[in-house]
């Protein structure tokens, strides 16, 4: 809890503008680095600099002086914070006490700056060697009965190089258990668009931005996740493109923007309205109205009009009538109720749609965790099929992903579903046989650690056990385990819910420069839109005792795999071996990346439907069904109400860095729940209430959160909306999309009790 009273103020003012501004310059202050943060800032997203470790929106293709948001600024400053944990820091506290500090109160601490072991006898972490470090990890390693009793976790800010030989390293070991962020998040992505239209990534460059006739942002809060890409919806929005803004809750910068760069909008505080249509829809009421703007779709071609894109279906889809059949036996009385919009509003979305020549629909995970996220974005992928969005400018669908390198994880390895091609491409590479069998996605490995059969954790990055579900038995499964190693750059709770043995080992973090024997390296990350980019640091390391991520990755592989053939020591010193080793793997996108990554602003990987070729099993793009309205098993309990866990503004994922959320009101706690008045009113709770929350469960467990403030909100009715990861413990471990493994974290089934 925040030392200062709660405060809840309406925020009417555009987002950016002087608030961000002053934001920045507040966080630099506060972290006291603000000579240090400012000229860092000037590399950040820069050519011959480091690429932001905050979101995945690519840089512009125009060259800027600052590249740069508010949120990008705050990663940087407590990256290069003055403040340090030191072993004295740990000698202070046991790790009892610890555990009652908030993840504000840990974030603030600062900087990781040694290696660190838990010591049982004493309830503290205690200095330890890199070499035992090492060692102990090669001991638990080796002692397993099998390699499958190991879960290798990976974060999204782990760079490709690391990534990669992290993958090889943990298949030469014998498992493909590899629980990692994307699980909870962009998972469906990765998993849904495959059979529908070849990859897992998005269609969508920069540049098609710029050419766009009809910009489609649903269950996207692009102001606090992705604010660089508040510039594109910006100028599209002065080249009057209609800009459809679809959520349950209203936000800020989606309703009007102040551009930070922009000296005329700062000086005489202009602004620029966003949303040209926002559509208030309930939770889960995408689906119907993608479908509701299908219908309209295929009415007006039953009545003779031409809107559909026929010669593109014909040459390159399949599936489609099946579709066409299924939407049209809806009824619209049902597809009203379930999108919790009027008729006439879909209709008017419908009408955007057809007129626009090129269309983008960006989403966020407001799409993707419900329990069917993978099954509802074919329904995305298809709406874009009709009209022949893909293969040409300014159209094509774009998730919009969190982590700075979430997707380049994937690319290069961090898979546990790999293809059975890549699998053998690896053998043929590295000359050891990697196991075939699917590994755990990151709900499989808790339930691995609940059942007893997860011995060690290793993670790479990452708060785990605040990002995910079920937050009081995933602790007491966490405690269970033989080793756990978390390997960051600050303290955070993952490391003190730990297992009977466990390691802080601290990294050289994105901003920092890496030296070797070979001289300085450099990391390549991938954005969001599938470019790949060189990241340089620039400060020097927050201490000497630091190592870079590529060589825990390899130092953990030597330890653990003392017979192993490939060359982890080469790998240390030298990461242009590693990039060798990325592209004979993947020769298809990444031949000649030693090369390739020396322009100055990297290259784009190969995404077949831009050029409209599918990799699919039939070579088409496929309509693929998802019957019915529902994104979510539904529940008869009329007390019931949609939960959606949300980022607070001063938030990145687990990282606290406030107890502010200024878009929404809320100033010195995270402890509430936006909730519809109405919704309120009929329940009979006071303004500003304290309530209780209870999951509505069919397992017999029961969780619950207490001491949430009501705050009223114009949410759509049904819904209600609260902080993660304070909110995580109401999310069931069980309650997850079949295909991806993604927790439905936007859906959680809730009611309202007294606190």
């Amino acid at each position: 809890m925040a030392e200062d009273a709660p405060r809840f103020k309406p925020y009417d003012h555009p987002a950016g503008g002087w608030g961000a501004a002053a934001a920045t310059a507040k966080v630099l202050l506060e972290q006291s680095v603000v000579t240090k943060g400012s000229r860092a800032l000037l590399s950040m997203n820069q050519p011959g600099g480091f690429k932001c470790p905050s979101c995945a929106f690519p840089d512009a293709d125009c060259k800027k002086t600052l590249e740069f948001c508010e949120n990008g600024a705050k990663a940087l400053a407590h990256e290069a914070t003055k403040f340090r944990v030191t072993r004295d820091f740990f000698a202070q506290h046991t790790v009892t006490e610890l555990m009652e500090k908030s993840d504000y109160w840990l974030e603030m601490q600062g900087r990781l700056t040694e290696p660190m072991r838990y010591d049982a006898a004493s309830d503290r972490y205690v200095p330890i060697g890199w070499d035992a470090a090492f060692a102990l990890i090669g001991k638990h390693l080796r002692a397993l009965e099998s390699p499958d009793e190991a879960e290798f976790y990976t974060s999204g800010r782990t760079p490709n190089e690391a990534a990669f030989l992290y993958s090889i390293m943990v298949r030469q070991f014998g498992t493909n258990n590899f629980p990692d962020c994307s699980n909870m998040c962009h998972e469906p992505t990765s998993r849904g668009l495959p059979p529908a239209i070849g990859v897992g990534k998005g269609t969508v460059v920069m540049e098609d931005f710029d050419h766009a006739e009809a910009i489609f942002v649903i269950g996207q809060n692009t102001g606090t996740n992705s604010p660089r890409m508040m510039t594109n919806l910006v100028e599209a929005r002065k080249r009057g493109v209609p800009i459809v803004a679809v959520n349950p809750m209203p936000e800020r910068a989606l309703i009007r923007f102040t551009e930070p760069q922009d000296i005329v909008q700062m000086a005489t505080f202009g602004s620029t309205p966003i949303a040209s249509e926002f559509v208030h829809i309930r939770i889960g009421g995408d689906l119907a109205l993608i479908k509701g703007i299908m219908k309209v779709m295929f009415e007006r071609e039953a009545q003779g009009e031409a809107v559909l894109d026929h010669a593109f279906l014909a040459e390159h889809t399949a599936g489609m009538e099946a579709v066409r059949d299924e939407v049209m036996a809806l009824d619209w009385r049902d597809i009203v109720e379930h999108a919790g919009i009027e008729e006439a509003q879909i209709r008017r979305c419908a009408e955007i749609y057809i007129r626009s020549k090129a269309t983008i629909i960006c989403y966020g995970m407001g799409l993707t965790q419900h329990q069917f996220g993978s099954r509802l974005l074919q329904q995305v992928a298809s709406l874009l099929l009709l009209r022949g969005n893909y293969g040409k400018p300014g159209a094509g669908i774009s998730p919009i992903r969190g982590h700075s390198n979430v997707q380049g994880d994937r690319t290069v390895g961090i898979d546990e579903k790999p293809s059975q091609k890549y699998l053998d491409r690896v053998r043929d590479v590295f000359g050891f046989e990697p196991p075939r069998e699917h590994g755990h996605h990151t709900v499989e490995s808790v339930e691995a650690m609940i059942a007893g059969t997860a011995k060690v954790f290793i993670g790479l990055g990452g708060n785990f056990v605040r990002a995910i579900p079920d937050t009081e038995r995933s602790y007491e499964a966490m405690s269970k385990l033989a080793l756990t190693v978390g390997i960051a750059t600050k303290l955070n709770r993952g490391h003190l819910v730990h297992g009977k043995d466990a390691l802080i080992l601290p990294v050289v973090a994105r901003s920092e420069r890496i030296e070797t024997s070979h001289g300085e390296q450099f990391v390549t990350i991938e954005d969001s839109m599938s470019n790949v980019t060189a990241s340089r640091g620039v400060l020097a390391p927050a201490s000497p005792d630091l190592k870079p991520e590529v060589e825990i990755v390899c130092r953990m592989a030597m330890a653990a795999l003392p017979a192993s053939g490939i060359p982890w020591e080469s790998y240390i010193h030298d990461y242009g071996l590693i990039r060798d080793k990325i592209a004979e793997v993947y020769p298809e996108i990444y031949e000649g990346f030693s090369e390739r990554i020396k322009e100055p602003r990297g290259f784009h990987l190969d995404i077949p439907p831009r050029r409209l070729v599918w990799p699919t099993p039939n070579g088409k793009a496929n309509f693929l069904l998802l019957p019915g309205l529902d994104v979510n098993e539904p529940i008869a309990d009329p007390a019931m109400l949609r939960l959606a866990t949300v980022r607070s503004h001063d938030q990145f994922n687990t990282t606290i860095y406030s107890y502010n959320d200024r878009y929404r009101g809320v100033y010195n706690d995270r402890m509430v729940l936006f909730m519809n008045e109405e919704d309120r009113i009929a329940r009979g709770i006071a303004p500003r209430a304290q309530v209780a929350l209870e999951t509505i469960s069919r397992d017999g467990v029961r969780r619950r959160v207490e001491a949430l403030t009501v705050i009223d909100y114009p949410m759509s009715r049904g819904a209600v909306a609260g902080y993660y990861p304070e909110l995580n413990p109401l999310l069931p471990l069980d309650y997850y999309d079949r295909i991806s493994g993604t927790p439905a974290a936007k859906s959680i089934p809730v009611r309202v009790v007294a606190a």
